[in-house]
């Protein structure tokens, strides 16, 4: 298996494709449920974790279903081929449901849709990667993901002051285009068509087998970056209304605050993937949470006129705020953790089980992101609607997740 930086690239637009709805999702969904529903904080937190907790009893089995699965077309593009037309008509909408049981049909529709094809098309990185490359194709994919978060948060946050509509009938077609792209240009192995299933344990069994190992470092890798996306998701769900309330700012700014973090984790998100490879995965991981626990303690301390101010005007990002230079280098630090999480977790196992060990990542990711909205509402909510409140137990969980990975054996890249 040769390591084909263009291929990656393609499979790329499959991750392009999640991050436009899901920036588009988390950005606007909260400032309609607050303004159009009037829903609470607390409520507001719940409600943007039920793609979570969809993911959550979806994409694990999903991923394992994927590993057994033998059609002409792959083992994994059947699940892009359904999964992602349905996402994007139930995405496109959402904007036009005006009473609240119609909004949760519509995002019900798209949650469910979105995580059933997620997982397989995440497991393919891992399918055509040899193992010392994956960091960097992981960087790779994490990079049009990046590009995915900036069209979302700065062409969406333009087509928003327009038409409400606009940014989620683009996420729409972006999603069908990114999808029809995987499927054109991505071959899945050959050597899987002739291959018997070979019954493997399944996602209990292995994290059984995890969890009784004497060797504990799998579980600890685990429940890592549980508290790493514990600390990401719980911030990233309120940033909206947290820019919006706390600092009034306009929508359309706020919604742009998303893209001023995603340009630079473009920029380095193929630097994460080299540094994890060269440096080791663990210590790029440790590294990059320390630096973002600084950086959201600052937004915590610092004072809102200087969080407010406006430095500098840049075409297509607008107005760069105080606030905007502490997200920039948290772009960065994150590009560092998020981009070694998922080669480390598929390093831990053997290709047959690639999906399976996928599917391990997205339960604990996606627990904690239904953990962290919902703890962040109920916080704010009993402080009194005090949105930077979000910015205190995020440092905290990034510690803890940094003591965890440092006790992590293996898990690096594999030299053929």
């Amino acid at each position: 298996m040769k390591f084909n930086y263009s291929k990656i690239f393609l499979l790329g637009f499959g991750f392009f494709g999640v991050s436009v709805i899901w920036v588009v999702y988390n950005t606007y969904v909260p400032l309609f449920l607050a303004t159009r529903f009037s829903l609470s904080p607390a409520w507001i937190g719940f409600f943007m974790t039920l793609d979570n907790i969809a993911a959550l009893f979806i994409q694990p089995p999903v991923g394992a279903w994927s590993d057994r699965l033998r059609t002409p077309i792959g083992r994994r593009m059947p699940f892009l081929l359904i999964g992602a037309p349905v996402g994007a008509l139930a995405f496109g909408l959402i904007p036009l449901a005006a009473v609240l049981p119609l909004f949760v049909a519509c995002t019900s529709t798209l949650l469910l849709s979105m995580a059933f094809w997620r997982t397989p098309v995440i497991a393919l990185m891992p399918d055509i990667t040899p193992s010392q490359f994956r960091s960097q194709a992981n960087g790779v994919i994490n990079l049009m993901g990046g590009v995915g978060t900036i069209v979302a948060s700065l062409v969406g946050s333009s087509l928003y002051e327009i038409n409400v509509n606009f940014p989620f009938w683009m996420g729409s077609g972006l999603v069908v285009v990114a999808a029809l792209m995987v499927f054109i240009f991505i071959k899945e192995p050959r050597e899987y068509e002739k291959t018997p299933v070979v019954e493997q344990p399944g996602l209990i069994a292995s994290l059984r087998e995890l969890a009784q190992a004497e060797d504990k470092s799998g579980l600890r890798l685990l429940i890592s970056i549980f508290f790493l996306f514990l600390a990401y998701n719980g911030i990233d769900t309120f940033l909206s209304l947290y820019a919006t309330r706390r600092l009034l700012m306009t929508e359309g700014d706020a919604g742009r605050l998303a893209g001023h973090m995603g340009l630079f984790f473009v920029l380095f998100a193929l630097a994460g993937g080299w540094v994890g490879g060269r440096l080791g995965r663990k210590v790029t991981i440790a590294t990059g949470a320390l630096v973002l626990s600084a950086l959201i303690a600052a937004l915590f301390f610092l004072p809102v006129e200087f969080l407010a101010t406006t430095f500098t005007k840049l075409p297509v990002l607008g107005a760069i705020r105080g606030v905007s230079l502490l997200l920039m280098p948290a772009g960065i630090a994150w590009a560092m953790v998020n981009v070694n999480t998922l080669p480390m977790v598929v390093d831990m196992t053997i290709s047959a089980r690639l999906g399976t060990f996928t599917g391990l990542y997205y339960l604990f990711s996606t627990l904690a992101a239904i953990l962290g909205p919902n703890l962040n509402g109920l916080l704010i909510q009993l402080s009194g609607n005090d949105y930077n409140v979000i910015m205190l137990l995020s440092p905290f969980f990034l510690w803890v997740a940094v003591g965890l990975i440092l006790g992590v054996k293996g898990g690096e890249a594999q030299k053929l």
